[in-house]
């Protein structure tokens, strides 16, 4: 059998090892491997790379993904979908294993249903496919972004300001909440809770007011003001979102202007992308890419593999991208019980 393998939209730490173990497990079940460059750009323009055990050695530590990745959508164009299913045939493809988040996915999952053999490896840095329990990549991006607010608490006490940290989160404030939690952040702001300036105001008052001249601040990038939509570009991607960024500028901004206290602004941005996954996440990449390869000798195509509790399974597809996971307000809540 041969097995197509692309990574697609977002890079994050994790992708390594799950090409690594589905290349690991094919070649002991005397299957192929065959990778296509730059996610669904790679099978619509023929471009590949050869998958053997040569190839995957020293890459379970290393950050990023060795295929390349893309936001490229071939449903944006009739042609590119003729395309692929052309390429499928030309390089001899028996499944394809796709490696990505919503979109990759979403993609994924229209392409099986048009009767292609294609298995998926949920991939969001931001932890928000709802079904599966967590995402590789997810528990990396905390620890860096706690890392980040455990420098700052330093710099911030130094010099008696208020820090905002701005991480990543489009829609859902996973990471925002964990690496809050875990640095140890005075107010955490997320997608899913409208942000109140005069209350996000109060409640640094109220801390200073108590003696403490320091403040940390962790907004998630798509968090929006109650009163307005904070997008500083109204650009699109080729999955059709609109490109986020400003809110920990403007938030930074507005908080010096309505407390007095000194302000500073850190964008961790794609910092949180790169680097050396955790055991955490090298394992859970690891045991995706191995029951990816059982799906596809199994036959069950138009599925995707999933942590549930502490055991891998299957969803299909269509499931695994129907709804996104928001933060659940209970976690929310013990957040909170730390604000001021």
């Amino acid at each position: 059998m041969k097995i197509g393998i692309l990574t697609g939209g977002g890079d994050c730490p994790g992708l390594n090892p799950v090409i690594r173990a589905i290349v690991r497990k094919a070649y002991n079940d005397k299957h192929e491997t065959i990778g296509f460059n730059n996610g669904w750009k790679g099978i619509i323009e023929g471009e590949t790379i050869t998958l053997d055990l040569n190839s995957i050695s020293g890459i379970l530590p290393k950050g990023g993904t060795i295929l390349g990745t893309s936001r490229t959508n071939p449903y944006k164009k009739a042609e590119d979908v003729q395309k692929v299913k052309e390429n499928f045939k030309k390089f001899g493809i028996d499944a394809l294993i796709a490696i990505g988040g919503e979109d990759t996915l979403g993609v994924a999952n229209k392409l099986c249903k048009e009767g292609l053999n294609v298995v998926g490896v949920p991939k969001t840095i931001d932890n928000d496919l709802s079904a599966t329990d967590y995402t590789f990549g997810f528990d990396t991006s905390v620890n860096i972004a706690m890392e980040c607010i455990d420098r700052l608490h330093t710099t911030a006490e130094s010099h008696h300001r208020i820090m905002v940290v701005e991480v990543m989160g489009r829609h859902a404030g996973w990471i925002a909440t964990y690496a809050g939690i875990a640095g140890g952040a005075d107010v955490v702001l997320i997608p899913e809770v409208p942000i109140d300036l005069d209350e996000v105001c109060g409640i640094l008052k109220k801390r200073h007011s108590r003696g403490r001249t320091f403040s940390i601040v962790v907004v998630a990038e798509g968090a929006k003001m109650k009163a307005s939509d904070m997008t500083k570009d109204q650009s699109l991607d080729e999955f059709g979102h609109v490109k986020l960024g400003g809110i920990g500028d403007y938030l930074g901004k507005e908080i010096e202007k309505k407390t007095g206290y000194e302000t500073r602004v850190t964008v961790l941005g794609h910092i949180q992308r790169g680097g050396s996954p955790t055991a955490f996440d090298r394992v859970l990449g690891t045991r995706f890419g191995i029951k990816a390869v059982e799906l596809v000798e199994n036959k069950k195509f138009g599925q995707m593999v999933s942590l549930s509790g502490t055991k891998i399974v299957a969803v299909p597809l269509e499931k695994g991208v129907e709804k996104l996971k928001t933060v659940d307000m209970e976690l929310y809540d013990i957040a909170k019980v730390f604000f001021g």
